[in-house]
């Protein structure tokens, strides 16, 4: 019988929760809780209109519902094959060969994880060994840096800086080492903004095939591509070998909350990270993978539709910032504006994202929070915050009425 069921208590730790004296393993302690669960909380308490945390406050296409309930209705609520639904890596498969021009074998080249989060945990954890290295480009998915601590790897940095938050390609190249192991880049860029050009691009192959690292691909806002089309480094002479390309259902199709996600790799690198996929979560929602296989056949309209869609959603947003007098970094892709507060007076971004919250009522994440150091004045890190537009029109009208009565154009 265990303690508790005697009428012991368990021990607590300094912050009086259950787990003993030590609390979070000593890798994962400075990252504390998510910056996305501080804002949101703080947003609903004080009525704020949410434009920290990236999810629509709209819902997906009725084709993928309804097929989702017919899965259900169909029974599909059994454990599935830990690579995928087939009929979902089949259909990934296709939607990739359209996209890419890229042939993939959906059996032995795709993997399908709990929403392209665990794809990252799974490539990260599968990939590394503890001591090597891997580059990280800043600003940065939090994940990022938390699943390189949890694989014992050491994260190497390379910053781009506004206004063109470019990459630098001399200072990526400064930052490997005999232990690096790969590199993780996104594009179109959370939180940035930026798509990456082919010169980008073709940079970064050029080291990766130089230097053999290998390069982990976040594309899930691939489909929200403004300044230019999305391309895939995986498409590059001599990188389809070297490349695991993770995206996943729910920014394209408005359904974060299913956590769909996949990771397209060969076969030697699939096998990393289906190591660690099968002792994360095995296999993803059984009716929902089969709902996405449907998903992704939908009509070629759905996608132009969609980036019609949020290229008017960033104009809203950035008519807002822009008149309460932020200066604003317009988004090449994805859904968030980066903007910078100092024009308002405010030196410091945390602080501002918590003034905002209490005084107008408006929610948004400080950049700070994806660098792991917010680097000297000059670079002009420090004053950045990011707003999500992935909002109806009326949520970014309230957001605009409020920003406008707090702050006036300078």
């Amino acid at each position: 019988m265990d303690s508790v069921a005697q009428g012991v208590q368990p021990p607590r730790n300094s912050v009086g929760e259950p787990g003993g004296t030590h609390g979070p393993a000593a890798r994962l302690r400075p990252f504390g809780t998510s910056i996305f669960a501080t804002i949101s909380a703080l947003a609903a308490k004080h009525g704020a209109v949410n434009l920290g945390q990236g999810f629509p406050d709209f819902d997906g296409p009725e084709f993928a519902k309804e097929a989702a309930i017919a899965a259900i209705r169909a029974g599909k609520g059994q454990y599935e094959r830990m690579s995928g639904v087939p009929a979902l890596n089949r259909a990934i498969a296709d939607r990739w060969r359209i996209d890419s021009g890229i042939e993939v074998d959906p059996d032995l080249e795709i993997t399908v994880t709990s929403g392209c989060t665990e794809a990252i945990a799974a490539t990260l954890l599968g990939l590394l060994d503890p001591g090597d290295e891997v580059l990280l480009v800043e600003p940065y998915y939090d994940s990022y840096r938390a699943c390189v601590a949890m694989a014992g790897a050491v994260p190497r940095y390379v910053r781009m800086r506004p206004p063109r938050f470019r990459l630098p390609i001399e200072e990526l190249e400064a930052a490997i080492t005999a232990r690096t192991r790969g590199i993780l880049v996104n594009t179109p860029h959370n939180p940035t903004g930026r798509v990456y050009d082919d010169a980008e691009l073709a940079a970064i192959a050029e080291l990766a095939r130089r230097h053999d690292l290998t390069v982990i691909s976040d594309e899930v806002y691939e489909k929200l591509a403004f300044a230019r089309p999305h391309r895939s480094i995986a498409t590059l002479p001599g990188m389809r070998e070297r490349t695991i390309v993770l995206s996943s259902l729910g920014k394209t199709f408005s359904l974060t909350g299913w956590k769909i996600g996949w990771a397209i790799a060969p076969p030697g690198l699939t096998a990393a990270v289906r190591a660690a996929h099968q002792f994360l979560t095995f296999s993803s929602a059984t009716p929902l993978q089969h709902a996405a296989a449907a998903a992704l056949r939908c009509e070629e309209t759905y996608y132009a539709e969609l980036l019609d869609g949020y290229l008017r959603r960033r104009g809203r947003l950035l008519d807002a910032l822009d008149g309460a007098g932020f200066r604003t970094f317009v988004p090449e892709g994805s859904y968030f504006v980066i903007a910078d507060c100092a024009p308002l007076g405010f030196d410091d971004d945390a602080a501002f994202c918590t003034h905002l919250i209490e005084s107008a009522g408006v929610a948004a994440i400080p950049v700070g929070a994806f660098l792991h150091d917010r680097g000297p004045v000059e670079e002009g890190c420090r004053t950045l915050v990011r707003f999500a537009f992935c909002k109806r029109d009326e949520t970014l009208d309230e957001a605009a009425r409020r920003l406008k009565a707090r702050f006036r154009a300078r």
